[in-house]
């Protein structure tokens, strides 16, 4: 093992396995705390150390049977993958039992020991990292809404919310470069975690030499890679892919019984019990229908929210592929590690199944690729708006896939450049919910408003800070007569509409069009019409719904990305809209602060156990390239943003760059645990080394016996 000049690892191996041991150990070196929670949080058994803010997810890791489906997943695995995922977990157990934890100062803050990973964790991690990744719980919000607000409502919230997560990538061909070849570029849009969600890698054994953003805990390269001869990125596809069922269950004697659409039939249910540190032991029932996991309710439970009648459910199950079919497209994983080719990494995607992606890829033949890649089921479309009847025959999947859509590079709209930012694009047909186009818009007109791209100045289209979605809101304001206003709002209505729309750290415009538009939102959430979805009675306080999904019912966060549609339509009548907005502007208006953006909009990470750091201001807003999402109306502050940022180019690797949020270490006091951090702020990105002349080798532990991992 080596490192560079930020403590990136650099790991050379004899053979596959050895590779993926050697990725397994190091990053238990790297992120021991980190791979822990990961290990509990698939077991559901973190609140054990964690506590009462760990519980609801134990609760719903087990209630989802994730590490049983991880178990499946992993005996589904040809042998080779299976040894491969194998070698890593043995590496991050041995490297555990060398002490490797001991570096981590929250194992004694919480009294915990760190455990040896099981062949499937992995596998195991990946679906708790991705269970709410594709959004199911909105499908509870679609439901919610139908149900107050009438199906008219749906397409109005039909943006991405609050709980999604996004990204920005590009590839410019030669045609638009300095060198000749192409340019891939973006940066994943996640919460923000410390430690981070990617970890910046060098894995290198004969006939593989990569570098790329590794997933802490899943062997190799999923999401982001260079090979040297070819290079990947991925954005979410917002496809929809795992579907809610209501179900009626009954308690019959000893077993529990569902109503499909045959009848009653018996359905498996067991119990689990729980540790919660400080607080009571948590017994929770786990129940699995033909159709999923029930998630919500269970045979004792009244009637679902808004339910009632003979017919009425009382309790949803999810179903999705994972745990119908046992394949999880942890193939794909190795195969993408000796991708020479677009082909060969096309190849490998087909192996994929969630979640769906958008995906592009160069390499230095000119070879180019655009795809979607995973698992969507066929189904009624009923499915991917909420949750359909469980006894309805019609609701069931359909052997087959749904078709993924591909964009040879001859199709593009712009040749030589492709972009993926969310939008309703090409994978508009797998999906329901997706972003607006302002950031795939903006890139696009920034990379067509020149030639001769290099990959040093990407760093300006990651950091690009206009915000086009403030239009409909300006708009608005425009239309306000100056004479019906007080003098604090005219002044403050001249001044935003001669504001740049530029969300600058030193911006205080910037800070005062985000002041207008949190009271615009909730001066919205407060009218009659919407009453419904934000009153003592809205569905982010029904019962019946367990806590760990609320976020995706708070309304207020839902009316502030979807404000263009309610502005411009929608239940509330035009002439009361401009009412509304002149209120929220008056009020706005009082306070006369001059504050700068980065005063207001500042990081704030998930730590599973809080640190009690002051963190950094950033510019951007939700629909910036600069992807930095608050929650307007209810916080400033804002955990969604780019957890990576990268540029592979396709001439010379070694000329590639990228970034991450804090830095290499996960370890508290590490010299590289925040050293990233300030150049991520600004957009700043560290070189790529590929030379092993110019790393340091890393000298291994003594192993020992002291640790349980052992």
């Amino acid at each position: 093992m080596f490192r560079d000049d930020w403590g990136i690892p650099h790991v050379r191996a004899g053979g596959a396995r050895e590779l993926a041991y050697g990725q397994g150990y190091v990053t238990a070196l790297d992120r021991a705390w980190q791979l822990h929670v990961e290990q509990h949080r698939v077991l559901g058994t973190s609140a054990a150390f964690l506590g009462a803010d760990a519980a609801d997810w134990d609760g719903l890791a087990r209630r989802t049977r994730l590490a049983d489906t991880a178990r499946r997943c992993y005996e589904r695995l040809d042998a080779g993958t299976a040894a491969w995922v194998a070698a890593y977990a043995e590496g991050v157990s041995d490297a555990l039992a060398d002490g490797a934890h001991e570096r981590a100062p929250e194992f004694a803050r919480t009294g915990s020991e760190p455990s040896a990973w099981e062949p499937w964790t992995p596998l195991g991690v990946w679906l708790s990292t991705h269970l709410l990744f594709a959004g199911f719980p909105a499908k509870l919000w679609r439901g919610e809404l139908t149900r107050r607000l009438g199906p008219d409502a749906v397409p109005l919230f039909a943006t991405d919310g609050p709980g999604t997560a996004g990204s920005n990538g590009w590839l410019v061909t030669g045609d638009r470069t300095a060198s000749g070849a192409a340019l891939l570029a973006g940066d994943p849009h996640r919460f923000i975690e410390d430690p981070g969600v990617y970890q910046q890698i060098h894995l290198a054994s004969p006939g593989c030499d990569v570098v790329g953003l590794a997933v802490p805990g899943v062997p190799g390269l999923a999401h982001f890679g260079h090979t040297g001869q070819v290079a990947w990125a991925i954005t979410n596809a917002m496809a929809d892919y795992q579907d809610l069922y209501r179900e009626r269950l009954r308690r019959t004697g000893g077993a529990v019984e569902a109503y499909g659409p045959g009848g009653w039939e018996e359905v498996a249910a067991h119990t689990e019990t729980y540790q919660v540190a400080g607080g009571e032991p948590v017994t929770v029932e786990v129940v699995e229908t033909e159709r999923g996991t029930v998630v919500v309710g269970g045979p004792d439970a009244g009637p679902l929210p808004g339910e009632e009648g003979e017919e009425a459910a009382n309790a949803l199950a999810l179903r999705h592929h994972p745990r119908v079919s046992g394949r999880l497209g942890f193939e794909t994983l190795p195969a993408l590690l000796t991708a020479r080719t677009v082909a060969d990494v096309s190849a490998a995607v087909d192996h994929w199944v969630e979640p769906v992606n958008v995906l592009l890829a160069a390499d230095t033949e000119g070879g180019l690729l655009h795809r979607a890649a995973g698992y969507v089921p066929r189904r009624p479309a009923a499915n991917r708006l909420g949750p359909v009847p469980a006894w309805e025959a019609g609701h069931a999947w359909q052997d087959e896939p749904e078709p993924l859509p591909e964009a040879p590079a001859g199709s593009w709209a712009d040749p030589g450049l492709a972009v993926m930012a969310n939008e309703r694009g090409l994978a508009g047909p797998l999906g329901t919910e997706f972003a607006p186009p302002y950031r795939a818009d903006r890139i696009r007109a920034l990379l067509t408003a020149r030639p001769g791209w290099r990959a040093g100045e990407m760093a300006a289209v990651h950091t690009d800070t206009y915000l086009a979605s403030a239009r409909p809101l300006l708009a608005l304001l425009g239309r306000l007569d100056p004479a019906g206003l007080g003098e604090p709002a005219r002044l403050l209505r001249e001044r935003l509409l001669g504001w740049d729309r530029h969300m600058e750290t030193g911006s205080v415009d910037a800070a005062r069009y985000a002041a207008f538009r949190a009271e615009v939102v909730r001066t919205l959430a407060a009218h009659p019409a919407l009453a419904g979805l934000t009153g003592p009675a809205g569905p982010a306080r029904a019962d019946g719904y367990p806590p760990v999904f609320r976020p995706w019912l708070f309304a207020t966060a839902r009316i502030a990305y979807a404000l263009e549609s309610l502005l411009t339509g929608g239940p509330v009548p035009e002439d009361q809209r401009l009412a509304l907005v002149a209120a929220a502007l008056e009020t706005a208006a009082e306070d006369d602060s001059e504050l700068p953006w980065g005063a207001l909009h500042r990081l704030a990470p998930w730590q599973a156990v809080a640190s009690g750091e002051e963190w950094p201001s950033v510019g951007g807003d939700h629909d910036c390239v600069l992807s930095t999402s608050s929650l307007p109306g209810i916080t400033h502050l804002f955990a969604r943003g780019p957890a990576a940022r990268y540029v592979w180019d396709l001439a010379r690797r070694e000329d590639s760059l990228w970034a991450v949020p804090f830095g290499a270490s996960g370890v508290p006091g590490d010299p590289h645990a925040r050293d990233q951090l300030p150049l991520w702020r600004e957009g700043g990105l560290v070189p790529v080394v590929t030379d092993f002349a110019r790393l340091r080798p890393v000298p291994l532990p003594t192993p020992s016996d002291r640790s349980p991992a052992r």
